[in-house]
């Protein structure tokens, strides 16, 4: 069964790697549903977020090909259980005298920003997990969306809690 895998790739800060990553993937057939790369604290190393679905086969291949690649440090996958997952969108919706006030009360509900204001639209800046923001989505979409810019999902592994 093809389920959503969220992998943490540690790699060397050089110039192509994003390329090569990308490339195995393409190369082999599988799909990126969302990517996101950043430079670490340590100024020599980025990670890469990449998400993907397959099952747990397609899940070791991906994982097997990326150890292999040269400036490759650490793979690891992460889970929604063990990790925090995050997406960021950025929502420009109709906001006329009649939907502004609906508008702002939704913008609190989801713990949102109203980030850009103009006579006809506000732009609200929401962060939360993939429901919440798909959940935000079908609330504001009646409105009318007038457009949309989802970042790419970022993760990090859960602090362990001391006994």
């Amino acid at each position: 069964m093809d389920k959503t895998h969220i992998l943490s790739i540690l790699v060397e800060n050089e110039s192509g790697v994003l390329t090569r990553v990308a490339g195995l993937f393409s190369a082999r057939g599988f799909n990126i549903d969302s990517i996101s790369v950043a430079k670490t604290l340590e100024k020599n190393e980025s990670k890469i977020i990449i998400t993907t679905s397959g099952d747990s086969y397609i899940l070791e291949q991906i994982t097997k090909q990326l150890n292999r690649l040269i400036n490759v440090i650490k793979v690891q996958e992460l889970t929604d259980e063990d990790s925090v997952v995050r997406q960021t969108v950025l929502v420009k919706v109709n906001a006329d005298e009649t939907t502004r006030a609906d508008v702002f009360r939704i913008k609190d509900i989801f713990n949102g920003r109203i980030i850009d204001v103009s006579k006809n639209s506000y732009t609200l800046e929401v962060t939360g997990s993939e429901k919440k923001i798909e959940s935000l989505i079908d609330v504001l979409k009646p409105m009318g969306i007038k457009d949309i810019v989802k970042a790419g999902t970022i993760a990090m592994p859960r602090s362990k809690k001391s006994s």
